[in-house]
Parts: structure tokens; sequence; C-alpha cells
């Protein structure tokens, strides 16, 4: 077991580092602020608990971004959630976007949060985390392989989703 003082550094410092990327993980996938903020919060308390099993710090991000997913799915062993209206959901640097950039955005976020989670997560861990496809693997428990053959479907749903008529829906040329 780690020194008191040793293990309460360690976790202040991985708390600075990780919470912001926790917070936009969990604002991803469940599309509620105030559940996001409770799912870093219990995220937290998790790893707190269990800190002198972290062997290699470096995993850490991998390791609390599993520790928030899995805590995410207890929530509906838990309850059910209350479920926002994403066309609702006001993002608080909207300011900064144009309209027709907002709109982008709102489509691009429907289409994704509308995915099966074998689909999203592996689209949104790479996206908005910017994971390889081997890091991905890791936090995921799946071989590679299977991480782009994830990530390939997920665009082509995606895709699909957002092209209706063929023509329209090329978010940011992300297809």
């Amino acid at each position: 077991m780690k020194h008191a003082t040793d293990r309460t550094a360690l976790f202040n410092q991985l708390a600075e580092l990780y919470s912001t990327d926790l917070y936009r993980y969990a604002m991803w996938i469940c599309g509620n602020d105030a559940l996001a903020k409770d799912l870093v919060q219990e995220t937290f308390l998790r790893a707190w608990r269990a800190l002198d099993r972290l062997k290699d710090v470096t995993a850490a991000k991998g390791w609390l971004i599993t520790i928030l997913r899995r805590e995410f799915a207890r929530t509906f062993e838990r309850k059910v959630p209350r479920f926002t209206n994403v066309d609702e959901l006001v993002v608080a640097d909207e300011a900064e976007l144009e309209p027709d950039e907002r709109a982008e955005r709102e489509l691009l976020r429907a289409g994704i949060l509308q995915l099966e989670p074998k689909y999203r997560d592996p689209l949104l861990l790479q996206v908005v985390f910017g994971h390889s496809c081997a890091e991905i693997a890791q936090q995921l428990g799946i071989s590679q392989s299977a991480v782009m053959t994830q990530l390939f479907r997920a665009r082509e749903k995606l895709k699909k989703r957002l092209q209706t008529d063929g023509v329209t829906g090329n978010v940011r040329e992300l297809f």
C-alpha cells in the first residue's frame, strides 16, 4: 500500500489531469450535465477506493474512462434515467459557433447518440479523445481489428443516417 501522502498526491494529480476529459466523455454518452457531473464524481470516488490497484500510472486515463463507462451502465441498473431532448440541449460555447455550424454539430451529435453503444463507444473514444485503435482495443477489451470494423461500421451507419437524400449531411467532410 502506498504512503497516504503519496496516494493523495497521485489522486489529486489524476483528478486535475483528467476531470475535464472525463466530463466531456460523460456528456457525450449521457447528454445530461447533471448526470455527467455525477458520473465523473462517482468515477473519482471509485478510483480513490481502488487507487492501490492502479499498477501503471500511464494507463490511468484509460482506467478512469473504463470506470466511468461502467458507472454509466450501472445507472441503468439502479433506475431509469430521465431523457433529455438533444435538440433542446444548450452547450456553453454555442455563442462562438455560427448558426449553420451549430446545426451541423447538433445533427452530428444526435446521429452519434443514436448509434448502438457497440459502435458509438469506439467512435467517441477516437473522435473525442483522439485514441488510437490500439488504445481503444485495450479500453474496450476487444481486438484492434474489431475496433477498426466497429469504427468503419459506425461511420457507415452515421453516414446513412445523415445522408438520407444522398446529398446532404456531409458533416465537415467526415465522410
